[in-house]
């Protein structure tokens, strides 16, 4: 069963008279080729002494039209009518063995469903629907084609290979068609590719149809084009778009139509340059090529098909009174047919012998069922010497009984032709690529690669990618995609009712990252690392803290020496004129012990530099706090030395006993001693110990000390306050005592600036982020220190130096003023 005639002639139904004679047209010289084939093959089984030996292989030819209604007729006929020979003699079998057909799936299923009813098995050499592969429904159905199941795959495959993910899809409306479709779509979708439209072409199209179809192909942004049609079905789309001109889409194939001459032509080519798509496997048949060329239109067995080629291809009419085909309407030329008309002559697809894809099918189909006879027959010589061995009649042969023949079938042509459960071949495919020939008229079909679903996932598809022309005529591969792909640092946001593969790029957020292109999602860095500028990869997080080399950390510590400086230059003044009133009149050793606990309160700022230890945490509290606690315990001493001085000139004051240097010393250690005493409970408890702050910043890591105990803390500030406000107090109330030199006046004055000072400090020390909080309380350390070394030791250097006049004993000594 052949579609010699591509397509039906419609008929108008009035429902008034019977119908008439359905009728073909649309001669087809491919699919003549066919049928001539195996014709040929035939005769050369039966040529063939070692297989079937004595027996004749018949046949007879019928033409459906591609008609499902005229192939069911075709099939009933057959299958319910005895097998006449050419003699018209009856032969002994009642019905024939098996059926060759049909080229389409839809056909294919319609004449299988009928021919189950009578056990006769269907074979099909270009019907490649998977829905046939279902053995419940088709048990009686073989096919040397593979399922488009392989074919959808291997499509998929090569969509991803080449990176395409917005895709359009055409295909015919019949069951190989939507099926196709549909399964391309599942295999493509999971791979994450997404289908822009699709597309059915009507059996019978109208001009309005087929100019929406080629309209919607023409205004999708999707370059690449899946087809899945029989030739017949998309030659008006291919026409359409030639009309229209429409380039600039890669056109994917579908094994039906890739290598169809009707359909690369050079007309055609402009449009359809680059066409790529998997074909079934090619091969070379010798002999045939003779066997097509010595066709003679009226020699017998007659062939009515023979004629109508003859007077078709030559353009003119054959002298005889035999019938013309009964589905075609004859054609009457104004020339006459001499017979004699060569058709070696001629270069037309009937004889055009390259690409012998269908044809090496139907090769296969014929050969499976002689090797399938020819098993049969040798199970009955076997018979023979087993008696008891069962096996079918062949010169009896009822429906059905090849069947089990025809499963094991198991032989090699060059390749291996067997069937798996479903009745189906292996998938093997060869890819193909529409170039154009030397001469720039005809087109080449190119072998670029091959698939064959027998081998591993990763080699069943094999590539010559550099022997690709694509449609733009260059070997660089075109790019189909609704969005661009996002780079490593962004990931994909779907745009809101759009499908998948339309997205918006977004950059990763800080603290995550993507590393691949077209990543779905950014992850977030591990612990201790952070996302790089491009968000492509995590690197550690910086650590931060106040260190010596940075501009701060100089600053201050060059600061910190210089107050040092400072102070020792003070003492050593001091020291060089210790003689003098002034100098004496100070209490000496107070002053001294004081200049140095300064010096130990700048040099205690240094401590704060660099990075926290175990070591360096509780060192910078412990000198902060001893070094503080000792100078205001010094200017505490000074302050009550000054106020009694004033309360000892008066008769039989004894309280000068008690502010003695020894009691001065003692006053000074017990104060030092209780700050001493919080600071080693702090250190024996809960010491400072150094932290990693990774919660106020999230691109970096603070070290930082943490205080251990936040109440010891507490209580070394509160005992500094403590001091601080007692010793302002007190040189308060003194502060106007009769005296040239009143010391209390001054120190009131740093009291004044160190409490102004440190209550200023705690709001800066709670708002400062990070390393500035060490900032902020090495700024405060050293401003109330240098205040208390101006304060109260600027103005004595000063008479020192620059006016030695007034540092004498009259001059300190009060006044008497005139009443």
């Amino acid at each position: 069963m052949f579609p010699i005639h591509s397509k039906g002639v419609e008929q108008e139904l009035t429902f008034r008279t019977q119908p008439g004679p359905r009728r073909c047209r649309g001669f087809n010289l491919r699919v003549f080729r066919w049928s001539q084939a195996m014709v040929f093959f035939i005769e050369e089984i039966n040529r063939n002494a070692a297989l079937l030996p004595n027996i004749t292989l018949g046949y007879r030819l019928y033409d459906t039209c591609g008609l499902e209604g005229l192939s069911l007729k075709t099939a009933l006929s057959i299958a319910s009518q005895p097998l006449k020979n050419s003699s018209m003699e009856i032969c002994s079998a009642p019905s024939i063995p098996i059926i060759i057909g049909d080229s389409g799936s839809t056909l294919s299923m319609v004449i299988s469903r009928l021919l189950n009813l009578f056990k006769v098995p269907l074979m099909s050499y270009f019907a490649s629907c998977a829905c046939l592969s279902n053995k419940h429904e088709f048990p009686y159905f073989f096919r040397t084609i593979p399922s488009d199941v392989h074919q959808a795959r291997a499509l998929a495959k090569l969509v991803r290979h080449f990176g395409w993910t917005w895709l359009g899809t055409l295909g015919a409306d019949d069951d190989y068609g939507r099926t196709g479709i549909d399964m391309f779509t599942a295999e493509v979708n999971r791979m994450g590719v997404c289908v822009a439209y699709r597309v059915i072409i009507p059996k019978l199209p109208s001009l309005r149809q087929v100019q929406d179809i080629v309209q919607t192909i023409q205004e999708s942004t999707a370059r690449v084009l899946v087809a899945f049609a029989i030739e017949e079905d998309i030659e008006p789309v291919v026409q359409e778009v030639i009309r229209q001109n429409v380039t600039g889409k890669q056109w994917v194939a579908s094994e039906a139509w890739v290598t169809s001459t009707l359909i690369s032509t050079a007309e055609n080519f402009r449009s359809l340059e680059g066409t790529i798509g998997f074909a079934i496997r090619r091969a070379e048949i010798p002999g045939l090529k003779h066997f097509l060329e010595s066709l003679q239109p009226l020699a017998g067995p007659y062939n009515p098909f023979a004629r109508e080629f003859w007077e078709t291809q030559f353009q003119c009419s054959l002298n005889t009174s035999l019938p013309f085909s009964s589905l075609a309407e004859p054609t009457h030329y104004n020339r006459t047919c001499s017979g004699e008309e060569s058709i070696r002559d001629v270069e037309i697809i009937y004889n055009d012998v390259t690409q012998l894809r269908v044809t090496y099918n139907i090769h296969k189909a014929v050969y499976t069922v002689a090797q399938a006879l020819h098993n049969l027959l040798m199970c009955q010589s076997e018979k023979q010497t087993h008696p008891n061995h069962k096996c079918a009649d062949i010169y009896n042969l009822q429906p059905g009984q090849i069947l089990h023949y025809l499963k094991t079938v198991n032989y090699s042509n060059g390749d291996v032709v067997r069937f798996d459960e479903n009745g189906d071949p292996a998938g093997s495919y060869d890819l193909v690529n529409w170039q154009r020939g030397p001469d720039g008229r005809t087109v080449k079909y190119i072998t670029v690669g091959q698939f064959d679903s027998s081998l591993s996932e990763e080699l069943q598809l094999e590539l010559n990618q550099h022997n690709i022309i694509w449609h733009t005529g260059t070997p660089e591969v075109p790019v189909s995609v609704c969005s661009v792909s996002c780079k490593p640092g962004y990931r994909k946001a779907t745009k809101e009712g759009n499908p998948e593969c339309c997205y918006n790029c977004v950059p990763c957020a800080e603290g995550s990252i993507s590393n691949t292109t077209d990543q779905p999602e950014c992850f977030p860095c591990p612990d201790g690392f952070w996302s790089n500028r491009p968000r492509n990869s995590c690197i550690p997080k910086h650590i931060e803290f106040l260190s010596y080399s940075e501009g701060f950390g100089m600053a201050l510590a060059t600061t910190a020496i210089l107050g040092a400086i400072l102070s020792l230059t003070v003492a050593a003044i001091f020291l060089q004129y210790r003689d003098t009133p002034l100098v004496r009149a100070n209490n000496s050793e107070l002053s001294f012990l004081l200049l140095l606990s300064i010096t130990l309160c700048f040099l205690c700022t240094l401590t704060f530099l660099g990075q926290p230890t175990h070591f360096a945490c509780p060192l910078r509290r412990i000198s902060f706090a001893l070094t503080f606690a000792l100078c205001l315990s010094c200017l505490l001493s000074k302050t009550l030395v000054v106020l009694m001085a004033f309360r000892t000139t008066l008769p039989g004051n004894k309280i000068a006993y008690w502010f003695r240097p020894p009691q001065q010393r003692l006053g000074v250690f017990l104060c030092f001693a209780l700050q001493g005493g919080i600071c080693a409970a702090w250190l024996a408890t809960t010491p400072p110990y150094p932290v990693k702050n990774t919660w106020l910043y999230y691109d970096r890591i603070i070290l930082e000390c943490h205080l251990g105990s936040v109440a010891f803390f507490c209580c070394v500030l509160v005992y500094i306050g403590c001091l601080a406000a007692f010793c302002f107090i007190l040189a308060f109330l003194a502060r106007k005592l009769p005296d040239n030199f009143n010391e209390a006046k001054f120190i009131t004055f740093s009291m004044l600036i160190f409490c102004a000072v440190w209550l200023s400090f705690i709001p800066a020390y709670v708002s400062s982020p990070g390393k500035f909080t060490v900032v902020v309380e090495m700024l405060a350390i050293l401003a109330s220190s240098f205040g208390v070394l101006f304060c109260i030791f600027a103005p004595k250097c000063y008479i020192i130096v620059c006016l030695p006049e007034r540092n004498t004993k009259k001059y300190l000594m009060p006044q008497k003023r005139d009443r």
